[in-house]
């Protein structure tokens, strides 16, 4: 009875082998490839979506320090733009100004002169009338004295004397 068991081992380990070795051929033939290859497929789709998330990371590091430069630049050109047209405003109201108090000068003369030529016109005016007052009041007042003969020998006298002490 030993000896049929041992026979029965070794044929059973035979077997046994056998099934195993079968069965890892099996898997290496039909799973374990697959899975490999599987695994393989994935470990490199991992490892190319780390290298892409690396090259994004870079190309965002890289945009952003770009993106840092042009509003860098953009905000020189706006202080630049600004203070040129601050320049312009404070040129174009002085220039309005001194236009303005050229032109107001202008004005001032004009007017002054014209109140001048005014004035000139109201005293020569006024010197016309009281030339032709003084005229008619002469004239009446010589009327009056001259109507008599005496009168008149006495204004000639007393003119006379006027003319001879002066």
């Amino acid at each position: 009875m030993e000896k049929l068991l041992e026979e029965f081992s070794i044929g059973l380990f035979f077997w046994h082998s056998l099934i195993f070795l079968s069965l890892i051929f099996l898997l290496k033939k039909f799973a374990w490839k697959p899975i490999l290859d599987t695994i393989n497929e994935r470990e490199e789709g991992i490892k190319d979506a780390l290298e892409s998330a690396e090259k994004a990371r870079e190309e965002m590091q890289s945009l952003q320090a770009d993106n840092e430069e042009i509003m860098k630049q953009a905000r020189i050109e706006r202080d630049s733009i600004l203070k040129e047209a601050r320049d312009l405003k404070n040129t174009i109201i002085s220039e309005s100004k001194d236009e303005a108090k050229k032109e107001a000068g202008k004005i001032i003369q004009s007017a002054n002169e014209a109140i001048r030529n005014e004035k000139n016109a109201a005293v020569s005016e006024i010197k016309k009338q009281v030339a032709g007052l003084s005229i008619e009041i002469a004239e009446k007042l010589l009327n009056e004295k001259l109507s008599d003969n005496e009168k008149q020998m006495k204004i000639v006298d007393e003119l006379l004397k006027d003319v001879k002490l002066k």
